[in-house]
C-alpha cells in the first residue's frame, strides 16, 4: 500500500485513535496488543474491559466485549479461531519482529496504524454471527466513544437494507460521526453481483493480491518437478513417500468414482493410506487426507493464484500439472513422490483482485458500486490465535502465534487502517469525507489483469499518502442518505428501521433518482438493447488549497459519450462546495453487461478521480421489472 515505516505520521494523535473490531474476539496476550510505551487510554473513551475470566485489556487492548443472544453461550472474548486476531492486528498490531509462521513469511509484523488503540467486540463464534450481536457490538462501540468500526463480517443472505444489522448499525455509526469498513465477501468465483456489503455509507473494501506469493514443489519418482500452490510449514526431510489415488484406497461403501476419487469425508482406508501421498481430485481432500493419516496429498484445484494454509504436507496442482501426475501414477508399478517445504516468489503483477473476493455490480441498489475499493487481502501475516487450527482443520493442533490468511476478511482492516491513518491528519473530517478520500485517491489497476474492472475493484486500490490530501471530497449527511432511502422505495416504517428516528420521505424525495446520492463514484443500471441517455449531479468540497482551480478530464472508449458541466471548477476558500453535472450517453448493452469511463478533477497538485460504471445487471429491488 505504500505505507511505509519512513511516511509522515503524527503519533499523538494516532494514540488517541480508537478502532472498533466486530469479529470472532482477539487474543490478549499477543505481542501484537502489548502496551508497552502506550500511556493510559484516551479520554473519550467510555467502555470497558469486559472479556469475561481470565481476560486482561491493557492500554493497548483498551475495552472487549462479548455477546450471548444465541446458544452456546458465550463466555469470553477471547478468539478461539484466530479470525479476529488477525484482522486486529491488522489493522492496528505492534511492530513485532522476527514473526512469522513457521519461518515462512519472516519478517516485522505492523498493523497499519501500529500506535493507535483497539477495542474487540466478540459477535462470531463457530456457529456464525448472530444479528442481535452485531447489532448490540455497534451500539456499545458508538457509546464506548470508538473513532473507527472495521466488520471482517459478511451477510450469508440477500437482505434488504432494513434486514441488515450490519447496514443499520453502520447508519447509526456514521450519524455519530463513526466510518464503518467492511469486507465485500468471499463469493467471486461464483459469477457477478455476489458483494453483500451494499449499503453506501459503508466502505466496501474487494481483496487483491500483494507482490509475495507461496508455491510448495511436487518431485515425482522421474525426476519431474511441479509448481503447485500450498503454503506448508512441514518437511519430509527429502523422502518420497508411495503415491497412491483417492479411488484406489477407498473405504467400504464409497463410491470409487464419484466420493473416493475426491476424498470426501470417510472414504480413504487409514490402513492403506498410511505412509503415503494421496491424490485427491478436489482440493478439500486435504482434510480427509489429514484425517486418515496419509504422510501427504497432492490436490487437484481451480484456484490458481492463492495458497492456503494446510493440514498435512500438500500441494495445490492446476488442472495440467494434476494430469502430469496421474499419468506418471499410471506409467510406473512403485510410483513415489516428496511434497517439498513453501518457497516464495515475487509477484511483479500485483495488485490484482482475487478470484474469491465478492464482485459487484449492487444487487440492492444498481445505481450505487460496490465493492468501493480493493486492498491487500492475498497471504497476509498477521497475529493468531495459538487455540486456532492455523489450516480450520480441528485435528491439526499445531499452535502458532501468527498465522497466513486470505479474504476480503483481510482486506477490510488494511483499508480501516488506511481511513484511520487519515483521520490522524483530518480528525474533524466526517465518515463520508473520508470514504470519498480513500476512493478518489486509489491507483488505478490494470485492467489487462483484472478483466471485471470496476465491477472487482471499484474505485481502484488503496493509496494511504494521497488520501490524506485528496483536494476535493464529496461529503453526504444523514439527511441525505434519508432521501436515498426514500428514493428506493422505502415507506415510513422501513425507513425508521434503519434510522432508527422518526424521519419521513418528504413529496421532494419521489423526485430524487438513487443515483444522484452524491457518491464518489457514479453509477447506472440500465435497461438493455437500448441506447440511453443517464445524468449525475455532484457537489464537492475543497479540502485542498484554499484558492485553486480544477478542470475535468474524462477517460473514456469509444461506446461512452461524456460531457462535464462545467468544466471547470474554481474555489476561492477552504470547505467552500461547487456542483456540477455530468451526462452519459451510449448505445445499447446487451443484458448482463457493462462498460466504463473515468473523470478525473485536477488543479496540477490533485487528481480526484471517480469511476463511471453504466451496466444491464438485474437487480434484487428490481425482479419484477421489465429489467
Amino acid at each position: 500500500m505504500g505505507l511505509k515505516d519512513s511516511v509522515k505520521r503524527n503519533p499523538t494523535v494516532e494514540s488517541d485513535v480508537i478502532i472498533g473490531v466486530i469479529d470472532s474476539g482477539i487474543w490478549p496476550e499477543s505481542e501484537s496488543f502489548s502496551d508497552k510505551g502506550f500511556g493510559p487510554a484516551p479520554k473519550k473513551w467510555k467502555g470497558s474491559c469486559s472479556g469475561g475470566k481470565n481476560f486482561t485489556c491493557n492500554s493497548k487492548l483498551i475495552g472487549a466485549r462479548f455477546y450471548n443472544s444465541e446458544e452456546p453461550r458465550e463466555e469470553s472474548a477471547r478468539d478461539g479461531d484466530g479470525h479476529g486476531t488477525h484482522t486486529a492486528s491488522t489493522a492496528a498490531g505492534n511492530n513485532v519482529e522476527d514473526a512469522s509462521f513457521f519461518g515462512l513469511a519472516q519478517g516485522t509484523a505492523r498493523g497499519g496504524v501500529p500506535s493507535a488503540r483497539i477495542a474487540a467486540y466478540k459477535v462470531c463464534k463457530q456457529n456464525g454471527c448472530a444479528s442481535a450481536d452485531i447489532l448490540a457490538a455497534f451500539d456499545d462501540a458508538i457509546a464506548d466513544g470508538v473513532d473507527l468500526i472495521t466488520i471482517s463480517v459478511g451477510s450469508t443472505t440477500r437482505s434488504d437494507f432494513y434486514q441488515d444489522s450490519i447496514a443499520i448499525g453502520a447508519f447509526h455509526a456514521a450519524e455519530k460521526g463513526i466510518l464503518t469498513v467492511q469486507s465485500a465477501g468471499n463469493e467471486g468465483r461464483l459469477g457477478k453481483q455476489g458483494v453483500t456489503s451494499v449499503v453506501p455509507w459503508i466502505l466496501t473494501v474487494a481483496a487483491s493480491s500483494i507482490d509475495r506469493r507461496f508455491f510448495s514443489k511436487v518431485v515425482l519418482g522421474n525426476g519431474k518437478t511441479l509448481n503447485g500452490l500450498s503454503i506448508n510449514s512441514f518437511d519430509l526431510k527429502k523422502t518420497k513417500f508411495p503415491l497412491v489415488y483417492g479411488k484406489e484406497i477407498a473405504n467400504l461403501g464409497c463410491n470409487e468414482e464419484i466420493t473416493a476419487r475426491v476424498c470426501e469425508t470417510g472414504c480413504l482406508n487409514s490402513t492403506l493410506v498410511k505412509e503415503k501421498i494421496v491424490l485427491c481430485d478436489q482440493f478439500r481432500g486435504n482434510n480427509e487426507a489429514r484425517d486418515a493419516g496419509a504422510a501427504g496429498s497432492i490436490l487437484k484445484t481451480e484456484i490458481d493464484d492463492v495458497s492456503f494454509v494446510l493440514p498435512l504436507a500438500a500441494s495445490a496442482l492446476s488442472t495440467d500439472n494434476y494430469e502430469s501426475v496421474k499419468s506418471y501414477l499410471n506409467s510406473t508399478k512403485r510410483p513415489v513422490a516428496e511434497i517439498l517445504r513453501s518457497e516464495t516468489i515475487e509477484d511483479s503483477a500485483a495488485p490484482v483482485v482475487a478470484p474469491f473476493s465478492s464482485r459487484g455490480p449492487n444487487f440492492m441498489e444498481p445505481d450505487i458500486m460496490k465493492p468501493d475499493l480493493s486492498a491487500p487481502g492475498v497471504d497476509i501475516l498477521a497475529a493468531f490465535s495459538p487455540i486456532g487450527s492455523p489450516s480450520g482443520n480441528p485435528a491439526d493442533k499445531r499452535q502458532v502465534k501468527y498465522s497466513i490468511l486470505s479474504g476480503t476478511s483481510m482486506s477490510c482492516p488494511h483499508a480501516a487502517a488506511v481511513a484511520a491513518y487519515v483521520k490522524t491528519f483530518h480528525p474533524e473530517w466526517s465518515p463520508s469525507a473520508i470514504q470519498s478520500a480513500l476512493m478518489t485517491t486509489a491507483f488505478p489497476m490494470d485492467q489487462s489483469t483484472n478483466p471485471d474492472g470496476e465491477l472487482a475493484y471499484g474505485s481502484g486500490h488503496v493509496n494511504p499518502v494521497k488520501a490524506t490530501d485528496p483536494g476535493l471530497v464529496y461529503e453526504v449527511v444523514k439527511g441525505d442518505y434519508i432521501k436515498f432511502l426514500c428514493s428506493i422505495g422505502y415507506d415510513s416504517e422501513k425507513l425508521r428501521r434503519i434510522s432508527g428516528d422518526n424521519s419521513t420521505c418528504s413529496k421532494t424525495s419521489e423526485n430524487i433518482l438513487p443515483r444522484d446520492l452524491n457518491y464518489p463514484s457514479l453509477t447506472a443500471q440500465i435497461l438493455p438493447d437500448k441506447s440511453f441517455t443517464v445524468g449525475f449531479h455532484r457537489t464537492v468540497t475543497n479540502v485542498g488549497i484554499a484558492s485553486s482551480t480544477y478542470k475535468a478530464k474524462v477517460s473514456s472508449n469509444s461506446k461512452l459519450e461524456v460531457k462535464v458541466d462545467p468544466e471547470v471548477l474554481s474555489f476561492k476558500a477552504l470547505k467552500e462546495k461547487k456542483s456540477f453535472n455530468v451526462t452519459v450517453t451510449g448505445d445499447a448493452l446487451s443484458l448482463f453487461s457493462m462498460v466504463s469511463a473515468s473523470l478525473e478533477w485536477s488543479d496540477g497538485t490533485h487528481s480526484v478521480k471517480s469511476p463511471i460504471v453504466i451496466h444491464s445487471y438485474k437487480s434484487f429491488r428490481l425482479e419484477g421489472s421489465t429489467l
